[in-house]
């Protein structure tokens, strides 16, 4: 009797050869970044397109060349991330070096692409009222625009394909509601810690309402003088997101409520500690840097509500960590049992 041989098991890139919506992401991702590269290299090159005469950025030759090179390395880092969300090799890839600058890109992302369409939206409906005093020319408006609209798709793109990534390889691990895990997944010390950042998120959480109910509390002349409707939003929205940040990793840690599932929880976690972390960091270096114009110092409260952003995010950033790792574990050996 004649056997039919089997058919060839297909190469690992066949099995995993991402789909055409991927695919299209993958590319929308990339060709969001030329744009914000393509001036970022423009400027370290000695262009001055975008840079109006007078411009503060003229100001600082070494430091702008310096700031937009590592610009350009991490935006560089978003086709790279695109790439390996999207490739069969990336599903090998080691977890905890994704999930790193997979959080950073998260949290810098997401409140651009809330804040400058509500920026847009509130300038419509305000009439775009801006502060009487005149501002010093920094960059030209159509910069903001194709700037933040790269940012905007670039972040729907790369958000996607982590989200339909993280799915594949770990959404089994992460089903449904809190009320099912294990009291294993956030010991005391872990909750322990969650308080501790929603003690510490007080400090910088009143100063946010503060300035965004109109308060000039610990804000320089400067400051005072040049607020607009686009700094009321800012305010507010780094409200916000310590909210959700501080609560969803509460809920996470806590276990609670019952039914909430526990991916929607996670998701909430991770973006908005990732928002706080990512921007009061960023925020506070750029204060420390030195400038010469007395003007432009960044008062003590200002740079407190920064380093108490950062410092909010990382100890809630280290919490989920700590329940992805866990209950990752439980799981597998759950499931392996």
């Amino acid at each position: 009797m004649t056997r039919t041989a089997p058919l060839p098991a297909p190469p690992p890139a066949a099995r995993h050869r991402p789909s055409a919506a991927r695919r299209a992401l993958r590319v929308l991702a990339i060709l969001a970044c030329l744009p914000y590269i393509s001036l970022k290299v423009a400027w370290v090159a000695g262009s001055e397109i975008g840079i109006p005469a007078g411009s503060a950025l003229l100001e600082h030759r070494r430091m702008l060349v310096i700031a937009n090179s590592v610009s350009v390395v991490a935006d560089v880092l978003v086709v790279v991330l695109a790439l390996l969300l999207t490739q069969a090799w990336g599903r090998r890839f080691p977890a905890w070096p994704l999930a790193l600058p997979m959080w950073a890109a998260t949290g810098l992302l997401a409140p651009i692409m809330t804040a400058y369409p509500a920026q847009l939206a509130v300038a419509l409906l305000t009439g775009d009222e801006k502060a009487a005093a005149p501002r010093e020319p920094f960059l030209d408006d159509w910069v903001f625009g194709i700037v933040y609209g790269g940012f905007i798709l670039q972040g729907l793109a790369l958000g996607t394909l982590f989200a339909l990534y993280a799915r594949d390889r770990w959404g089994r691990l992460w089903r449904g509601r809190l009320g099912e895990l294990s009291v294993r997944t956030s010991g005391p010390g872990v909750r322990a810690l969650a308080v501790a950042g929603a003690v510490v998120a007080l400090v910088p959480a009143a100063l946010h309402l503060l300035w965004a109910a109109g308060s000039t509390t610990g804000l320089s002349a400067r400051r005072i003088a040049e607020r607009d409707s686009d700094f009321h939003v800012l305010e507010t929205e780094r409200l916000g997101f310590l909210a959700v940040a501080v609560a969803f990793t509460l809920l996470l840690v806590l276990r609670r409520p019952a039914r909430l599932r526990v991916r929607t929880t996670l998701a909430l976690a991770w973006t908005a500690s990732g928002a706080v972390g990512c921007w009061g960091a960023y925020l506070s270096l750029v204060a420390l840097l030195p400038d010469p114009d007395p003007t432009k110092y960044v008062p003590g409260l200002v740079q407190l509500s920064y380093a108490g952003d950062m410092i909010t995010g990382f100890l809630l950033a280290v919490c989920v960590a700590a329940f992805l790792r866990k209950s990752t574990a439980l799981r597998r050996r759950s499931a392996g049992a």
